[in-house]
């Protein structure tokens, strides 16, 4: 397939509906039928205000910065990008152009079986 890798920053402790933001993308993504998407917590990191977050031992601070990505088509990046714009929120993306499958050539990403 080929599609594009599409993935959110957002700060740990951030909230949007009362839920965490990270995973309210998820649950939202789930909800439109996309087939998979996954959460990472960096161990440090610095945003466009250049204040560097980091884990300390005694700091349960919880604004360490969480990367959620997503494979998706292009055409359903376009439909989570504008949804997510009118729920109000506002947040950096990148998208990036990508090839994915499956090694054993049995499934495609959405889940059908090629024809043989």
């Amino acid at each position: 397939m080929q599609g594009c890798f599409l993935k959110f920053y957002v700060a740990e402790n951030r909230r949007h509906h009362r839920r965490l933001a990270y995973e309210w993308l998820l649950e939202e993504a789930r909800s439109m039928g996309f087939h998979g998407g996954s959460a990472f917590r960096a161990l440090a990191g610095f945003g466009r205000h250049g204040r560097l977050h980091e884990e300390h031992f005694f700091e349960l601070a919880g604004d360490l910065p969480v990367e959620v990505g997503f494979v998706l088509t292009e055409a359903e990046a376009d439909r989570f990008i504008t949804h997510l714009g009118a729920q109000g929120l506002s947040l950096f993306y990148l998208r990036v152009p990508v090839e994915a499958g499956f090694t054993n050539g049995d499934a495609r990403i959405d889940g059908s079986v090629p024809a043989v």
